[in-house]
């Protein structure tokens, strides 16, 4: 049983640090290559697991295999246009200046049923809001709504905002400091030491602090026990 654990625990870093040596990627934006070679690497790390007397070398050849094919035909996709669609296929319009192209729908086997519930997903109930649809090639719909279904911004408006528009970060987070974070915010330690000692706090006093560029900050000091 011994055994058993420590493979399970073994594989399951190796794979991890397999996986993330091909790249981040949420499950939903796999291109079928990668979702093939992530099943694939799952299947066979299962198989020393289940079986003790199989040899672990096996499986860890079968994945270091198989994560260097996937990030070399990441690399060969990036390198050719004809290859990579061939490997990741097209992106496909199914609504082109406000009309349906069946053709297109037929090719994917997709039905209106389909269409809908992914126009739904992007919060559009009525394909007569939709200019362009784009179906990409990890399954997902991008739309492109028609001018007058448009959400108005600032810039329709004429309003401009005053201060910076970069989003504040966390400089501090649970008693440690974020230096990358501080020095995004264009601050330095120095302005941190200046800014806490007013607060009449200390780093460790404090769970959560979030600043921008501007030099807004904000603080949630920790909760006493």
């Amino acid at each position: 049983m011994f055994i058993s654990l420590w493979r399970t625990f073994f594989l399951y870093v190796f794979v991890s640090v397999a996986l993330r040596f091909m790249g981040k990627r949420q499950i939903g934006e796999l291109q079928p290559s990668e979702l093939v070679t992530t099943i694939m690497i799952s299947n066979i790390a299962a198989v020393p697991i289940e079986n003790t007397e199989s040899p672990l070398i096996n499986a860890l050849l079968a994945v270091i295999l198989l994560a260097c094919m996937e990030v070399l035909f990441s690399a060969l996709a990036l390198k050719s246009r004809s290859f990579r669609g061939f490997a990741m296929g097209h992106a496909r319009c199914v609504i082109r200046d406000g009309m349906l192209d069946e053709k297109e729908l037929r090719s994917l086997r997709w039905s209106l049923d389909d269409l809908m519930e992914l126009l739904r997903t992007n919060g559009i109930f009525d394909i007569d809001e939709v200019l362009f649809a784009i179906v990409e090639t990890n399954g997902s719909l991008s739309t492109y709504p028609k001018h007058r279904f448009r959400p108005v911004d600032n810039g329709a408006l004429n309003i401009s905002l005053d201060g910076c528009e970069a989003p504040p970060m966390l400089i501090i987070s649970d008693g440690n400091v974020d230096f990358a974070a501080l020095n995004y915010c264009r601050r330095d330690k120095k302005w941190l030491d200046k800014v806490l000692a007013s607060e009449g706090l200390k780093v460790s006093d404090i769970f959560a602090m979030s600043c921008d560029r501007d030099g807004k900050y904000k603080i949630f000091k920790k909760e006493k026990r």
